[in-house]
């Protein structure tokens, strides 16, 4: 069999699952698997890990198994021995989503996965439970072309990556055995743009902290007190402006926020469209560029605050506010030491003497990948075939705790961070939606990579 015709073999059967595979994202797109029983039932969780291990079994992973960890959420797991000799691929994914946000932001129904000129809405339907698809559809077009697969596989789905708060981590800790591989692929990311194949390379770390401002016992008539009252609220926007510098970059008290970024830079202009920036707004770039700013400095951003909404506005000074800071950090810095010097930070610049409560939320370390083994020359040579264009390296603002410790747990082992999503598929934000031929050319992706890696396809020229 020549490595054009196998190559062929896999890309028709990727194309004939796609149905399936539609069906599978609408199945999990329905459940509402928030790992926030405050926000979503834990129920809807508990019933996404079992429809994820009934699909991995049906794909012909065996010993799936939905493992407790230490957070609540249910880890689904499952491994199937390959021929004598042959190497490990481990698939990672997770199926938690985030919430669903304004709902007036939204066109389509968030939990009903939906088709728009031509793409699939829903939430989670590109992060991540459309990469979990991808990898499905994978393993089972390479199961119909050979009949079995060439190297050994194991998956690893978790259920609160979302929350980053370290329930997979603390159970592959325990449990090493479970992540042990050669190569693993991490579906949680995707391309910088359609069409074109992506590989991250570097993920920043990242911690979030919870911050209370309190001044008075209750608040207090702006007519009668306003002026000298001390406003809890102001108080707290004091403390959060001074995040950030006159340019508008993150600067905190003792981080370093000059470093570079030594990769490829991020387009101004294609930045403005994707991040939806209004006419006559800029990026901020402070002293650097935009690639500076997202993968080499550090970043503050205030997720939420506590305080009166305008629909029960009264005319008084506030005792107390609270706000929700998330600060991203480079791959190569300590998120821990960071978010200390985050919190001290928020202390010494809280006026007014007011008391100032701050508790860490999440923590998670950053990420570099290394590139020079054959599994990546692989997945180079596998993404070429599938999306007919030579892959890119890039950094990612996101984070996934997870991978660093998958770092220390398997050192010898290649990490490849690559996926379904791109700048249109707005993951996190209302109306969340994947392009159907993303997830087709990633599964694709996956299916040649493990083909190759299992020594069924010739190195390109040979």
């Amino acid at each position: 069999m020549t490595e054009g015709s196998l190559a062929e073999r896999l890309a028709a059967a990727v194309d004939a699952g796609m149905p399936a595979a539609r069906d599978d994202l609408a199945r999990l797109v329905a459940l509402r698997s928030v790992a926030n029983p405050a926000i979503e039932p834990a129920s809807e969780c508990v019933a996404a890990a079992e429809l994820v291990g009934e699909l991995f079994t049906q794909a012909g992973v065996d010993g799936i198994q939905a493992h407790p960890t230490p957070d609540g959420s249910l880890a689904v797991v499952g491994r199937t021995a390959g021929p004598a000799g042959a190497p490990t691929v481990l698939l990672y994914s997770h199926y938690d989503v985030v919430p669903v946000g304004d709902p007036d932001g939204w066109q389509t129904p968030p939990w009903e996965l939906t088709e728009v000129d031509g793409r699939w809405y829903g939430r989670g339907s590109a992060d991540c439970k459309g990469n979990l698809v991808a990898s499905l559809l994978a393993l089972r077009a390479l199961r119909e072309v050979l009949g079995s697969w060439p190297v050994e596989v194991a998956v690893v789905c978790e259920g609160s990556e979302e929350q980053s708060s370290g329930g997979m981590e603390a159970l592959a800790r325990a449990r090493p055995d479970l992540v042990a591989c050669d190569a693993l692929l991490l579906a949680d990311t995707g391309n910088v743009e359609a069409g074109l194949p992506t590989l991250t390379t570097s993920l920043r770390g990242t911690g979030s902290v919870l911050m209370t401002v309190r001044t008075m016992t209750h608040p207090a008539h702006s007519g009668m007190y306003g002026g000298p009252a001390p406003d809890a609220l102001q108080a707290l926007l004091t403390a959060l402006a001074s995040l950030r510098g006159p340019d508008g970059e993150t600067t905190i008290d003792g981080l370093s926020h000059d470093g570079v970024w030594d990769g490829a830079p991020f387009d101004a202009n294609r930045f403005r469209e994707d991040a939806g920036l209004l006419e006559g707004v800029e990026p901020l770039t402070g002293t650097g560029a935009i690639a500076d700013l997202l993968w080499a400095r550090p970043a503050a951003t205030v997720l939420a605050i506590d305080c009166p909404p305008i629909s029960q506005v009264t005319a008084a000074a506030q005792g107390e506010a609270r706000a929700v800071v998330n600060l991203r950090v480079p791959a190569d810095t300590d998120a821990a030491a960071a978010q200390q010097l985050l919190i001290a930070h928020l202390r010494a610049h809280t006026p007014y003497g007011a008391q100032v409560e701050i508790q860490p939320v999440s923590l998670g370390r950053g990420f570099r990948a290394r590139t020079d083994g054959p599994a990546y020359a692989a997945m180079r040579r596998s993404m070429r075939t599938a999306f007919g264009r030579d892959a890119v390296t890039t950094g990612q603002g996101g984070s996934i705790p997870l991978a660093t410790a998958l770092a220390e747990l398997v050192p010898t082992a290649e990490i490849m961070l690559l996926g379904v999503e791109e700048p249109a598929s707005r993951i996190h934000a209302p109306g969340e939606s994947v392009d159907p031929e993303e997830l087709l050319r990633t599964a694709l992706t996956q299916a040649l990579f493990i083909a190759d890696l299992g020594g069924l396809l010739a190195e390109a020229g040979s």
